[in-house]
């Protein structure tokens, strides 16, 4: 992790921690892809008293994209209202957005494998971010580590 609140991780994921809180965490890890259509990761979501992990979120490369949602947000450094939000098309994985006085982001994580499955699970958490450059380097993290070309 380049720096307390977000990063690339020494294992080549990514790394999110709340600034308000040091033990929530969001990793992504373990990037694959079969195809040059999709990119295929686990996430996992931390916080005092719960631990989930989605171990194949599938992101496809005509989904609409992720880092250009943590891009909209950095750019938008000065604030929106209300809540703005992406999910994958299975819908097993979510952010959703929203801006703070003083100039942070909350940025809510779901986890939800199987959203039709009857019986099935979801976990959120909440990580604050200062607008603009953190979100600027979320994004930049979030764009290498989904980067399209093999590795």
């Amino acid at each position: 992790m380049t720096t307390p609140d977000a990063g690339i991780d020494d294992k080549g994921g990514v790394a999110i921690r709340c600034q308000d809180n040091l033990s929530v965490v969001v990793r992504f890890a373990d990037r694959f892809s079969y195809d040059e259509d999709s990119v295929h990761f686990a996430v996992e979501v931390q916080a005092p008293g719960l631990a989930a992990r989605v171990d194949e979120v599938v992101v496809w490369i005509w989904d609409s994209d992720l880092v250009a949602f943590l891009e909209e947000l950095a750019a938008d450094y000065r604030g929106w209202d209300g809540e703005r939000g992406w999910q994958t098309d299975d819908r097993d994985f979510a952010v959703s957005a929203v801006f703070r006085s003083g100039g942070h982001v909350g940025l809510t994580w779901t986890l939800r494998p199987w959203p039709e499955a009857a019986g099935g699970w979801s976990a959120s958490v909440t990580t604050w971010l200062e607008a603009g450059e953190q979100m600027g380097s979320l994004a930049a993290d979030v764009r290498h580590f989904l980067a399209w070309e093999a590795r």
